[in-house]
């Protein structure tokens, strides 16, 4: 199996903590481009009536069709740096933009460049902990970062930090205007060390600064309750290296207390990890399988197995337009082997596997290799899933409401 060398990526703007990369392999095996970029040169024409001295000059035959082709890429480079009035970019930005074009041309979002910064970021997230202040944050469309929650127990709930808590720059320097990881790159720093954040807070004047003690996180990804009403609830945010364990942990606490009937909320879960997926689904799944994969390779088989903890209790899943790509594979499993039902709207569509390659530099190459499709063999890539029950939730509803989550409590305390 692949697991742990496969990633199922969804790319989302996510927060001081983002799903990723929790190592890479393929170590310098996307280092062709560069190659090339090093030892290319733009060769002039030979002299057409050569002297009986000279050795008439003939061009280096290469060795394959498509480095032939790729000379064009040097002669137009070399025109432009001979002709082009304006400062020309560093040979980093001219490869980074090339590999970026190029990735265009197979028309797959999903298989993306990711420069190193970037690249470092999502591997620490992966792995379940980070080094940082311990706060969700989003990058709002007036370019300002704003804090959406902290970690309870965090260097940031201690600092006094809220919800709602816009950052406007740090360590003395205005981040207004930068996207969400230049931001982050910023913040995050090794443990014990100080960053100290301008805040701009609704309903006060002015800013303010606060200094935070960076630390270890690690980082929560399962939320959970034992309602009053006897449902238990519980909400996986993403498919991380530590989203099993922490889930299982969950679920044991739940299903001690005998709940009539329990909920998992995969809402606006972007995916993660494939094994973590697979082994989500075996908790709540016994044997059988769980998703067909099919690449170049051919096709193979996730299954799940009997004895986990949470294969009786009676489910229902909570999906809506940000259940993606792992999340879709647990949904898919549980609907198309009739464990549970689907509530709320339709899942975003995501169906393709990508493992990732880390590069020379840093950087990051995901490269798209398979499809899959739910036990019934149905491809869920550009389609989604359709709930059992359709619940919308209106972008007009009040705060604290929650329209799907009070239809799932009542089909599981009604049956209907």
């Amino acid at each position: 199996m692949q697991k742990k060398a496969i990633q199922i990526i969804l790319v989302a703007a996510l927060l001081i903590l983002t799903a990723g990369t929790a190592f890479a392999v393929g170590f310098g095996t996307s280092m062709l481009l560069q190659r090339r970029m090093e030892t290319a040169v733009v060769t002039p024409a030979p002299s057409s009536t050569p002297s009986p001295t000279e050795t008439p000059f003939v061009p280096p035959t290469p060795a394959r069709p498509e480095e032939e082709t790729f000379q064009l890429f040097w002669e137009v480079w070399q025109i432009v740096k001979e002709n082009y009035y304006g400062d020309l970019p560093d040979m980093q930005t001219v490869t980074y933009g090339a590999i970026r074009g190029m990735l265009e041309t197979l028309g797959d979002e999903y298989t993306s460049f990711i420069e190193p910064d970037i690249a470092a970021i999502l591997e620490e997230d992966a792995s379940g902990s980070f080094q940082g202040i311990g706060a969700f944050v989003q990058m709002r469309e007036d370019g300002k970062l704003e804090i959406v929650s902290v970690i309870e127990g965090s260097p940031a709930e201690a600092a006094g930090l809220q919800g709602g808590d816009l950052v406007v720059a740090v360590d003395g320097q205005s981040i207004v205007g930068y996207s969400l990881y230049e931001a982050i790159i910023l913040i995050r720093g090794p443990a014990g060390t100080d960053v100290t954040l301008t805040i701009e807070r609704p309903g006060q004047e002015g800013t303010f600064d606060v200094t935070v003690t960076r630390a270890r996180i690690e980082i929560p990804v399962v939320e959970w309750e034992m309602r009053d009403d006897g449902i238990g609830y519980v909400h996986l945010r993403e498919f991380s290296a530590v989203a099993t364990d922490q889930l299982e942990e969950a679920l044991r606490q739940i299903l001690a207390e005998h709940p009539k009937g329990l909920i998992l909320d995969l809402r606006d879960n972007p995916g993660g990890w494939l094994d973590q997926a697979i082994q989500v689904a075996d908790l709540f799944l016994g044997d059988g399988v769980v998703l067909i994969e099919r690449s170049y390779e051919g096709e193979e088989i996730f299954r799940s197995y009997d004895g986990d903890i949470a294969e009786d209790v009676p489910l229902v899943v909570l999906v809506n337009g940000g259940s993606a790509s792992a999340s879709e594979i647990v949904a898919g499993a549980i609907q198309a082997r009739d464990r549970g039902i689907l509530l709320g709207e339709q899942t975003l569509g995501k169906g393709s596997v990508q493992r990732p390659y880390r590069l020379s530099d840093g950087s990051e190459l995901r490269v798209t290799i398979a499809r899959w499709y739910t036990p019934d063999d149905v491809a869920i890539h550009g389609q989604g899933l359709t709930p059992d029950i359709e619940v919308p939730f209106p972008e007009d509803t009040p705060p604290g409401e929650d329209p799907q989550l009070d239809r799932a409590v009542e089909y599981l305390l009604t049956g209907e």
